[in-house]
């Protein structure tokens, strides 16, 4: 059974940092792509960024250059380093996996999804 368990969210103020962690278990993610999505209330789910297996990433434009999307393959572990933090990245933060090994922005193509982490820069 897989399954990917999100920590590290919480509660930050303007400008500052927090580390998400992504741990999978039940399958090896390491040749496959994974990514970070975020939803806050009333609104979709969106993409924030994505890694490749090779290690390639990309990113919304609105956390380009605050946010980097990192894996350690050996740890079968997912990070997103935030930085500069603002209310309106406020959201619950998701973690997913593909079975495909590029990366990608669309919800719809991924298969395996952790449960969230909620995120809250107060102003």
């Amino acid at each position: 059974q897989v399954q990917l368990v999100e920590s590290g969210g919480g509660l930050v103020q303007t400008g500052g940092s927090l580390r998400l962690s992504c741990a999978a278990s039940g399958r090896t993610f390491g040749n496959y792509a994974m990514g970070w999505f975020r939803q806050a209330p009333g609104k979709e789910r969106e993409f924030v960024a994505s890694i490749s297996w090779t290690g390639d990433t990309t990113y919304i434009a609105s956390v380009k250059g605050r946010f980097t999307i990192s894996r350690d393959n050996a740890k079968n572990t997912l990070y997103l380093q935030m930085n500069s933090l603002k209310p309106e990245d406020t959201a619950v933060y998701y973690c997913a996996g593909r079975t495909a090994r590029n990366y990608n922005s669309d919800p719809r193509n991924y298969d395996y999804w952790g449960q969230g982490t909620q995120v809250t820069v107060s102003s």
